[in-house]
Parts: C-alpha cells; structure tokens; sequence
C-alpha cells in the first residue's frame, strides 16, 4: 500500500482497537417485522420502517405500475427533462398533508437540509441551532457562510440568551434550525416555545421531521401539527424514506421559498429527479396516512407496550417520548457485545457509539414498527432480558433517568 494512504490504515486500526468499529450487516429479504439479515431470518427492530410500509402491497404495486408507464428513471435533473407528472402530484399532496403552501421533492432528506440552508443563509446571517442536531444540519450550516451559534439541546433559556445576543449584533437575517425527533434519544424538540421566542427577533423557524412524519400529530402529520402550529413553521423538512418506507425528501412551507429552490437549491438543480417508482410509492404512502390513523394508532400502541416492559425489566431508555427506544449501556464495547448477542437469539438491533452519539453513552437504538405483533415485542423483550441478566447490563429503576414520558397516548 502506498505511504500516502497509511493515515486511513492508522484510522481504521484505531477505531477497531477502541470498539468503534461498524459491522455493516447485510439484508436478504424485504424490510418488515422479520427480515433476513447476514442469511439469518431475525426480528428486525433496526428499520426506520415505522409504519410498516417498506413492503406494503399497495406500494409495491404503485410501484410496479410506474415502471410499466415511465421506466425504471428519469434520467434527467429536474429543471431540464426530469419533471414528471407524479413528481408534481406528490408534491402537491405532500403539501397539503403536512398543511403547507407548498412543497418540492429532492433526493433525500440530507439533500434537503443542504438544499435549504446554504441558500436561504448567507454572509451577515446567523444559523443557530440545537447542539444535537442531526448531521445532514450540521453539515448544511457548514456549507452556508453565514455565522453559526449553538444552544443547548432543547434550552429554551439558552435558545432566548442567544437569540438577544443576536438581536444586539443586527444580523441581516436569523434562522433556528431544529430536529423535530432526535433520532438518537427519541426525544421531542419543544416547538411551541421554539416559535414563541423567535416571533420577537422575526427569526426564521427549519425544522427537520424526519423521525416525525408517520409518527406525530394527526394520522402522522408531524410535529408542527402535533403541536398545532400549521402555518407558523418558515421551513418543514421531510423523508421519505423513514415511515414513508421508501426513499427521497423534501421541503414543505410558503410558495416563495419554494420556488425559490426552485430556481436556486443546487441538490434540486444538479442531480438527478427521485425514480418514478419510488415516486409513486410515495404518493401511495401518502394516501394511506389520509385514509386511516390505524397504522399510526398500532404503532403507538407497540410503542407504549414495549417501554412499560422494558422499564419493568429495569432498562435505562432515556428520555424518549416516541417510538425510537435507546437502551443506554454506556460504553461502546458492551452495546456491541450487547448486539452480536441479541443478533445470535434472533433479535436484529445495533448498537450505536462515538461518534453517532457521545463517548461513554453507547447504547442499542431499538426502533419501534406497527408491523410489529405483540408476540413479535415479547419475543424481543424476552431476549433482552437474558442478554441483560449475562452481562449484568440491567439498570436498577431508581437508577434510571426520569424522561418526559412516551408521547401521545
């Protein structure tokens, strides 16, 4: 190997040597509540896949019809020959789903934060956002020239201290930029007080409802409707490809800021338009979500049960209040030793460490489904108990951190 690349091998080494290491699995079969992983038929309990809809029969078939109507892609940007009638359609939808003016369909949700932030903020702006943003935000405010500052995760004390320095700087322009779920924690940004404190600095409101969508307000609308604030929010990102089960984003809110990533997002105007498959998948998802709330109800109904058990049992879950359950074992070697035992009892869940979350609160992310059974819970829970009792990893219940409880009952 040439000398110039020995600083990835020293990298690598010492990222094994710390426990760091990922082991990337590889999947045989469709997502759902038992998926073959590494060609062993397992719960799955890793997916995004909230409401089950990764292999929905009304999705494939969508799917399978767009294909036979517009082939397999769109082989153009949007801007040029890539605008199809379903990618119309979907945004159109999607905008009145979420309550929005309007919308526009990218690639991905990471597509989305990096379409929005380096075009809306410029020099003599500020970005401030929560320190345990998502790192698709992260890096969208590292592509913008415009200041940055943090608050602390979910400190609206210190969100108000920072929005005052800023209004004594006289930016040009302020945007706060927030996840909705924080995917590590499963914790709910406080968007209520978030809009309240910037009406007086007439500061832009982003929030990115990855884990959100399908999960919170009505029939799955997400955090700005859970909270009731339709219309109040500047900038709405979503995904596609969480528990709408496919894959793509998009940006949600007024018609000018739409159009003008219309004219000016460099994901929108550089790469390639979503499939017409998934396109149209999508759009199904949609008329799912508006049909029936009972694909959310189940999913919340799963969730409720697991916690209580997995409290029971004595776990420490944090401070979650959705359907992601992080089981915190603090260092990153026993959260993998953690998962390889699960996985070897049939109970697909990884473990997460530095530098997805901070050193020494490694943990194993459980993510809840409505494909989920309740057989399908016990049969995990079962297996966590009996990995937990061989590692001695359970926690005492007057040791476990008090959250704010499990969301919407």
């Amino acid at each position: 190997m040439s000398d110039k690349l020995q600083f990835i091998s020293d990298k690598l080494a010492q990222l094994q040597q710390a426990g760091l290491g990922i082991r990337i699995r590889t999947i045989g079969s469709a997502q759902g509540a038992w998926t073959v992983v590494d060609g062993q038929k397992v719960l799955n309990f890793c997916a995004n896949n909230y409401l089950g809809l990764a292999n929905h029969p009304q999705m494939r078939q969508a799917a399978i019809e767009a294909i036979e109507k517009y082939g397999v892609g769109p082989a153009a940007v949007r801007t040029i020959a890539g605008t199809m009638e379903l990618h119309l359609q979907l945004e159109e939808r999607l905008a009145r789903f979420k309550g929005a003016e309007a919308a526009i369909v990218l690639q991905s949700g990471l597509c989305a934060n990096q379409a929005v932030i380096p075009l809306l903020m410029g020099q003599g702006d500020l970005i401030i956002s929560d320190e345990l943003n998502h790192a698709s935000i992260i890096d969208g405010v590292r592509l913008s020239k415009a200041d940055r500052a943090v608050y602390r995760h979910c400190d609206m004390d210190d969100l108000k201290a920072r929005l005052t320095e800023a209004r004594q700087k006289a930016y040009q322009k302020i945007l706060v930029v927030s996840d909705g779920v924080f995917s590590m924690d499963g914790d709910i940004a406080p968007l209520d007080r978030i809009v309240e404190l910037c009406r007086p600095a007439n500061a832009l409101i982003m929030v990115d409802d990855a884990h959100g969508e399908g999960v919170l307000g009505r029939g799955g609308r997400g955090i700005a409707d859970h909270f009731n604030l339709q219309g109040q929010v500047d900038i709405e990102i979503g995904t596609l490809s969480k528990a709408f089960g496919v894959v793509g984003g998009y940006v949600a809110g007024p018609v000018l800021i739409v159009d003008y990533l219309r004219q000016q997002a460099r994901p929108f105007l550089f790469s390639s338009a979503t499939t017409p498959a998934d396109t149209a998948a999508c759009l199904t998802a949609v008329e799912i979500l508006e049909r029936s709330t009972e694909l959310v109800d189940k999913l919340w109904e799963n969730t409720h049960y697991f916690k209580g058990q997995m409290k029971e049992l004595g776990f420490d879950i944090g401070r979650s209040e959705t359907p992601i359950v992080p089981v915190m074992l603090g260092e990153a070697p026993l959260a993998q030793k953690f998962s390889r035992r699960l996985f070897k009892g049939g109970v697909f869940a990884m473990a997460l460490g530095y530098p997805t979350v901070p050193r020494g609160k490694a943990r194993i992310r459980v993510m809840i489904s409505a494909a989920h059974s309740r057989e399908d819970l016990d049969r995990a829970i079962a297996a966590f108990k009996r990995v937990g009792q061989e590692l001695m990893a359970l926690v005492p219940p007057t040791r476990q951190r008090a959250g704010p409880g499990d969301g919407p009952s």
